[in-house]
Formats: C-alpha cells, sequence, structure tokens
C-alpha cells in the first residue's frame, strides 16, 4: 500500500506562495518582442519563457496587447518619470526632459519595439496622456498646471514624430545635443507660469462686491 499523499494538482491562474514577478514576465516578454516581433510572439510563448502558467499572464496583463503595452510603458517609464528628471534644478528641467526622449528612443531596441505597428503607437499615445502628463499637472501644481503640462506633451510628442515615428529630414539629422539646444528655449516658455489676462482680471472685477 502506498501511504504516500498524492501530488498537489497544479492550479491555474495566480499561484500562491512566492509566484513569479510581474517584472519577470514583462522581461521575458520583452526578449520575445524585440526576437519575433509582435505579431509572432505568443502569450504560450512568454508564458514558457517566464516559466509560469499561461493564466497568470491574463491575470496580470489581460492580454498579449496588454503585456506589449507594459513592455513599453516600463522602458518609457524608467526614462520619463524617474526622480532625476521632475527633481533637481527646475531651471535645467527642459534640458532633463528633452535628454530624457532623446536617450529613450535613441536605444535600438526600444526603437524596435515601436515599429512594431498600431499597438506600439497606440502605447505612446496613452503613455504621453495617461502617464506623463498627469504626472506634470502634479509636478507644477497651480491654477495653469494643465496648461504647461499640455504644452510641455506637445513639445515632446511633436519630437518624438518628427524625429522618430514619421522622420523629417531636418529634425532626424539633429544631435541630441543639437536637439537639446534648439527645443530648450520652448520647454522654457511652456513650463513658465501663465500670466493672468485683463480679460480674467475685469472678470473678476465684475464678480467681486463693488467698493464704496
Amino acid at each position: 500500500m502506498n501511504n504516500g499523499a498524492p501530488a498537489p494538482a497544479r492550479t491555474r491562474g495566480r499561484p500562491r506562495g512566492n509566484p513569479p514577478t510581474r517584472e519577470s514576465i514583462v522581461s521575458a516578454a520583452r526578449v520575445l518582442f524585440l526576437e519575433r516581433g509582435y505579431r509572432r510572439t505568443t502569450v504560450r510563448a512568454v508564458a514558457g519563457a517566464a516559466g509560469v502558467d499561461p493564466a497568470l499572464i491574463a491575470y496580470h496583463f489581460g492580454s498579449k496587447k496588454g503585456l506589449f503595452a507594459d513592455v513599453m510603458q516600463f522602458q518609457c517609464a524608467n526614462a520619463l518619470t524617474v526622480g532625476d528628471v521632475l527633481d533637481g534644478d527646475p531651471a535645467a528641467l527642459p534640458d532633463r526632459l528633452i535628454d530624457a526622449v532623446t536617450d529613450l528612443w535613441e536605444d535600438a531596441d526600444f526603437l524596435q519595439l515601436t515599429a512594431q505597428g498600431g499597438e506600439a503607437a497606440e502605447v505612446i499615445r496613452e503613455y504621453l496622456e495617461r502617464e506623463l502628463l498627469t504626472r506634470l499637472v502634479e509636478f507644477l501644481g497651480g491654477r495653469d498646471a494643465t496648461a504647461r503640462a499640455t504644452a510641455v506633451v506637445t513639445i515632446l510628442g511633436g519630437l518624438i514624430y518628427t524625429r522618430y515615428l514619421n522622420p523629417l529630414p531636418t529634425p532626424a539629422a539633429l544631435t541630441p545635443s543639437e536637439t537639446r539646444h534648439i527645443l530648450t528655449p520652448a520647454l522654457r516658455a511652456a513650463l513658465a507660469p501663465r500670466p493672468r489676462t485683463a480679460t480674467a482680471t475685469r472678470a473678476r472685477r465684475r464678480g467681486s462686491p463693488a467698493s464704496g
């Protein structure tokens, strides 16, 4: 008679104990997306490379598209929202923002990921709108924070489009240092607090009690 306890059945979904982290799955997916491209990379292949059940990927990321978004956003977040960019001398913030964008987009692996169709373009749009813009609004604060952050993201988005996604000859030919020199004044102006307009001043006066 075999008194040994039966082997526990393999469970699907999120494992108990100390499961592999999201980072390990993202790391394995990044390698496969670079090697095979988005279309030829399967969730099952990523699960095999990460040593997890495919259901765990569905649990954490929802789909292959969600996983791909995490791969790209992980690199974007590391480049554009770490403390080194937003912290430090406020006068040098425009330089740090330009350097963060060019450092990220000059990376050959990241450029290869961005070339993988509409999925990459959608991720970039969502990152600029939901992450970078939101973070800048919080960082800047004040009544005009949204306007200032929107101006900054518009400039950076224009840089990304004209230099990397759909490059124009002149912007694409610039070195990162030349790009910083050209765009820093525009970013500095975008980050500056907006003066109150005469129209707004008159509106406030009309809404205040009349003086005696």
